[in-house]
């Protein structure tokens, strides 16, 4: 997936039909976080901390919920990817960018959860087997995906 335009209301991208199919595959996995990860603190002495924690979670179900809608019009709206032989030009705009890289990064994180939080340089190494490698592999697509938008809005 490479960008082809940037305009100041939308960017155009070049994008293969095996990356539109893994594009799409790793969207229909949101969200991956558990609700239940996002805390206000680990730390007891807050003041009233279940009326703000609860704040916390609905609006955090809204953002999900909002994300979700988004994701479906993306993958569904007639002329987002146009065809252009071999594959197709994705035409999306800033602030879409913008929201998809929240679902990508919960995607991207909450595989990571879900594979333990691996992180050699603390003592948890990564542990590659057949349950595993899915997780992996879809942490890291989605996290090529995040780079090539990330680029994008910050290149132009």
């Amino acid at each position: 997936m490479k960008l082809l335009r940037a305009r100041r209301d939308h960017l155009v991208f070049e994008i293969s039909r095996d990356e539109k199919r893994l594009l799409f595959e790793i969207l229909k996995l949101y969200p991956l976080v558990s609700e239940t990860h996002h805390r206000l603190s680990r730390k007891s002495n807050i003041v009233q901390p279940k009326d703000h924690q609860r704040l916390l979670d609905e609006s955090l179900a809204d953002q999900r919920k909002e994300n979700q809608k988004n994701v479906q019009v993306l993958l569904n709206e007639p002329g987002r990817f146009d065809a252009a032989p071999p594959g197709f030009h994705l035409k999306i705009t800033r602030p879409e960018i913008e929201w998809l890289l929240q679902v990508l990064n919960d995607i991207r994180v909450g595989s990571w959860i879900a594979l333990g939080s691996p992180d050699p340089e603390s003592g948890k190494p990564a542990v590659y087997d057949e349950k595993t490698v899915p997780r992996y592999q879809t942490m890291e697509l989605a996290g090529a995906f995040e780079m090539v938008f990330l680029e994008a809005l910050t290149a132009h």
